[in-house]
């Protein structure tokens, strides 16, 4: 396992080849990100890639233009295929210079074949990364990108990010009915604190803009994504189901697409990538000053 250190100023940007992921993401020596265990397992990192779509397909299928296209479990604690494969893979560096990195990842095998590139650059007050993919198989198939970022979470922090409602869990973790009508503590139309109670949904209807302060550090993290990310998705684990887990971070997922688009008419919000054609997205992550 390669890792690949960038800094700019009093920013500095860990990212593994194992993966595609960031394995720290500090200022000053202060993390804006969980850091990473550095052990090659994606999920104890700072953050993955969601790539060539993110969350699950109800069913391990689809049917797409008539056909129905049927996706094996990729890990063993999931009955599905889950995030995609960038984030189990290694990538390849293309690109380094001190603030500044390109890796890229091939996928020859499955239903999805593509080509995803990954790009981080630091500035003085931000991380900008942006998550290419290109359809490198024989058929024009659904595709989505997105990021699985890991944030500290403390008794100060708050989230604000707008939605129209979102989607219940149902068994399995999978998306279940959408409702406009929030539970007592998922409204983050106005800065507000997140539960310390397992939570896994997905909320619709986003401008792709989320803010996220951490009063007990200073500061506020600002996420924006390009174009607009519809979706995002918010993880707080739970020591019962995650042993050693003490509500110490949260996930908050910004995704092209809609949780399992692949059954909604047309792919919901998933990009129809023929042969050879590509789609993008950009996520930047601001740091600021809090008064």
């Amino acid at each position: 396992m390669a890792l690949f250190t960038l800094t700019h100023g009093e920013m500095r940007l860990e990212v593994s080849d194992q993966g595609g992921v960031i394995e720290g993401f500090w200022r000053q020596g202060t993390p804006l990100l969980r850091p990473g265990k550095k052990n090659g397992i994606a999920t104890e990192s700072s953050c993955f890639p969601l790539v060539p779509f993110g969350n699950r397909v109800s069913g391990n299928r689809f049917v797409w233009q008539a056909r129905e296209y049927h996706l094996a479990p990729n890990v063993a604690w999931d009955e599905h295929y889950l995030h995609g494969d960038g984030w189990l893979g290694e990538w390849q560096c293309e690109s380094q210079t001190d603030d500044a990195l390109t890796l890229a990842y091939q996928q020859q095998d499955g239903v999805y074949r593509y080509r995803a590139t990954q790009g981080f650059h630091l500035t003085e007050e931000s991380l900008v990364m942006t998550l290419s993919v290109t359809n490198h198989g024989a058929e024009t198939l659904p595709f989505g990108l997105g990021w699985h970022p890991f944030f500290p979470l403390a008794a100060q922090t708050s989230v604000q990010a707008k939605a129209s409602g979102y989607w219940l869990e149902r068994e399995q973790w999978l998306a279940g009915a959408f409702s406009e009508c929030f539970a007592d503590g998922l409204d983050f139309s106005h800065p507000s604190p997140l539960p310390r109670r397992w939570l896994n949904n997905g909320f619709a209807g986003w401008d792709g803009v989320a803010h996220i302060a951490q009063p007990q550090a200073g500061y506020r993290l600002t996420m924006e994504t390009d174009p607009p990310a519809p979706c995002y998705f918010l993880f707080v684990s739970d020591p019962a189901f995650d042993e050693g887990y003490a509500f110490e971070f949260f996930c908050l997922e910004p995704m092209s697409h809609a949780p399992d688009d692949h059954h909604r008419p047309q792919g919901g919000a998933l990009t129809a990538l023929a042969p050879g054609e590509s789609t993008s997205l950009r996520m930047r992550l601001r740091f600021s000053e809090l008064p």
